[in-house]
């Protein structure tokens, strides 16, 4: 039987160590790579076509979410797993949006992982016990059904917007992105009026709340 390829991506080198550790001994399950920042994370996803990628969403620079959200766009027939501390319905609903088709609390046993890998490389949904159906669907109902709040953004939009709430100047993310500041300067000002935010803090807060970055602990 041909193996189930996984990547994991998660910014913390022990917890990778301990997943890769609890994939290890199983039968079937393959960890073909891992990394610790969301860009490497689509190119190593590029470079070793794993079946499921296991994804922490508080990477830094470019967070889970959108690397999910990249990822399923580039292969479809890429099964991601978000990795979450939070028990949150605006981030398991952010999730779905990106195209996750599990999202595994942190404190879950590690026998629920192995469920969870096996249930998406078989086309399945996974969700954590504890994030059942009932809670998205009350979140749902509570906003009447509200679209996305990143959908008005573009992804590079949306990858400012995360360096910006991460603490980031202005300067710091042309050096880093390969742009100019005022090219910053313009996506920064965008992000503002299409969010109807009027200071940095605010834009902070909105990343907080939809998932961009999580909250200090």
């Amino acid at each position: 039987m041909t193996p189930i390829r996984v990547l994991l991506a998660d910014d913390h080198t022990l917890v990778r160590a301990g997943i890769r550790g609890l994939l290890k001994g199983l039968p079937g399950i393959e960890v073909v790579g891992e990394t610790g920042e969301g860009h490497e994370a689509l190119r190593l996803a590029e470079t070793l076509r794993p079946n499921v990628v296991l994804l922490d969403i508080g990477m830094p620079g470019l967070n889970g979410l959108e690397v999910a959200a990249r990822l399923t766009k580039f292969d479809s027939t890429i099964r991601v797993v978000i990795l979450s501390m939070h028990l949150s319905e605006e981030y398991v609903l952010q999730a779905l949006r990106a195209g996750a088709a599990a999202y595994l609390l942190k404190g879950s046993a590690g026998t629920e992982l192995e469920v969870a890998i096996r249930a998406v490389a078989r086309g399945e949904t996974y969700l954590s016990p504890p994030v059942s159906k009932r809670v998205v669907d009350d979140y749902v109902s509570r906003t009447g059904g509200a679209t996305d709040p990143l959908a008005a953004l573009t992804p590079r939009q949306r990858e400012i917007l995360q360096l910006v709430a991460e603490g980031h100047t202005s300067k710091e993310i042309a050096q880093r992105l390969g742009l100019s500041y005022r090219t910053v300067e313009v996506h920064r000002n965008q992000l503002m009026k299409r969010l109807d935010v009027h200071d940095l803090p605010g834009l902070v807060r909105f990343a907080v709340r939809v998932g961009l970055v999580e909250r200090d602990t």
